[in-house]
């Protein structure tokens, strides 16, 4: 009696011939994402508020955890929205965290001009006392000008001349770089 090649193949022969090409797919495309979110990700995302122009400039980092192997769906893109358009938020998120549970933050809404139809948003600050002290400094800042700010004792820090030689993440992302037009536009008056 002669057994053929596919009886003498159990159950848990064809799980592991169905499941492995699933797990390295799955493994490929995990490992290319989080390669591309340490890669790829810039140093820091920056917002300037120009007063004169009363304009605000947002320099973003977008990323497709769909699409891990799109040029298009990742990329740093700049925006530029008028600060009459610009509301703070504040938000808390709930969730099964080693934080308390819950994730607080301030947000920007950029809402369509003459209504509250929120039709972007942006992070603005990692925690509701630092966002509330943001929010104060940049209203000081459009309302008054840059002599109404408090003075710092010291220099803010910035990010593209941190020195990273021990974080390979930071010393492989890329420096912060705005298109030409934008950073001129951003730092003249109209």
């Amino acid at each position: 009696m002669t057994i053929s090649p596919l009886e003498a193949w159990n159950d848990s022969d064809w799980i592991v011939i169905f499941c492995l090409p699933v797990t390295v797919v799955i493994g490929v495309w995990g490992g290319v994402y989080v390669w591309r979110m340490d890669v790829e990700a810039p140093r820091d995302e920056p917002i300037r508020f120009n007063r004169l122009r009363r304009k605000v400039y947002v320099y973003r980092f977008h990323h497709d955890g769909l699409r891990p192997f799109s040029r298009t769906a990742w990329g740093v893109r700049t925006e530029v929205y008028d600060w009459d358009d610009l509301r703070a938020e504040a938000c808390s998120v709930y969730g099964p965290m080693g934080t308390g549970g819950s994730i607080q933050s301030v947000s920007i809404a950029v809402v369509k001009p003459g209504t509250n139809q929120v039709i972007d948003r942006f992070n603005f600050a990692h925690s509701i006392q630092e966002g509330e002290m943001y929010w104060a400094m940049a209203l000081l800042f459009m309302q008054q000008g840059p002599h109404a700010l408090p003075h710092f004792p010291h220099p803010p820090r910035d990010w593209n001349n941190e020195d990273v030689s021990f974080n390979l993440a930071r010393r492989l992302a890329p420096k912060v770089q705005w298109p030409a037009d934008i950073d001129l536009e951003s730092r003249s008056a109209p």
